[in-house]
């Protein structure tokens, strides 16, 4: 009897154990795998841990954007300043002529405009290093561009001391500081400093035009038509001879030789400056 109970025994432990076993395999088909279990944790894990960031992280503004981005500008080096808005640079790929955006000088032959261009070789000498932030080229090839040195706008600077006016025409391409032009141009206006001391300024756009602010004591000059086929006339001993007849920028060896006839001939008879910024041929600049 021991012997068969003990058998006995041992048989159900068997039984119990292979149906045990059944259900055990039975249910795996069931389970996931250990490996697609992870997955989703991390995966789950990994998505709270963004959302988690990305609450914690400041709003980005529009300032921060224009900062973050003046940060990469293309490093240039002045080689020149023109006028009161154009200066040379030294780029990556060669020299390039900068007018700078979004402002407007006075020209040089107009009240102010010699200030203002030795305000601006005051704020960029030759050999400085720039921050150049190209918008366009102009039809006259130059490169429309704001200038930044130690973080700072040269052409907000100008606008701010008045040595220079907003550009409405041509604001779109600041928008993301043209508040800021506006407000400095009001507040030089206000202060009527340098340009602005004027009683009756007139717009650099308008004084390339030959116009002028009207005033109410006198009418406009009269504007005496130029002789269809004007006489010859000797040239001077110090300029070249074409200005006895008709210059173009293919006559002269060098810009210095340009520019004196430039200086001498009132009115740009030769059309040695297409742009009206007082620079003449800038293309052998």
């Amino acid at each position: 009897m021991p012997l068969t109970r003990s058998r006995s025994v041992t048989t159900l432990i068997e039984g119990l154990s292979s149906l045990g076993l059944l259900l055990v395999l039975s249910g795996c088909s069931a389970l996931p795998e250990v490996g697609a279990i992870g997955a989703q944790f991390s995966e789950t894990e990994n998505a709270e841990a963004s959302t988690s960031e990305q609450n914690s992280l400041p709003a980005v503004t529009a300032q921060d954007t224009h900062q973050a981005a003046a940060k990469t500008l293309p490093i240039a080096t002045v080689v020149s300043v023109g006028d009161g808005d154009t200066l040379r640079v030294q780029g990556q790929d060669g020299p390039v002529t900068i007018r700078v955006a979004c402002v407007d000088a006075p020209e040089s032959s107009q009240a102010f405009g010699p200030e203002a261009t030795l305000r601006l070789r005051q704020l960029l000498s030759t050999g400085q290093s720039v921050d150049v932030r190209a918008i366009e080229r102009d039809r006259y090839g130059r490169t429309v561009a704001e200038i930044y040195s130690g973080g700072q706008s040269i052409g907000l600077q100008l606008v701010r001391e008045g040595y220079a006016v907003v550009y409405e025409q041509y604001i779109s391409g600041c928008a993301v500081t043209a508040d800021d032009y506006r407000q400095a141009e009001s507040a030089a206006r206000n202060a009527e400093r340098n340009f602005w001391s004027q009683s009756n300024p007139t717009m650099p756009w308008d004084f390339r035009r030959g116009g002028a602010s009207p005033t109410p004591t006198a009418p406009p000059p009269a504007v005496v038509p130029a002789p269809v086929n004007p006489p010859a006339t000797a040239a001077p001993a110090n300029l070249p001879a074409c200005v006895s007849s008709d210059c173009d920028c293919g006559d002269f060896a060098t810009w210095e030789q340009a520019q004196a006839v430039l200086n001498a001939s009132p009115g740009d008879p030769h059309r040695l400056d297409g742009d009206d910024d007082g620079v003449a041929c800038e293309s052998l600049r």
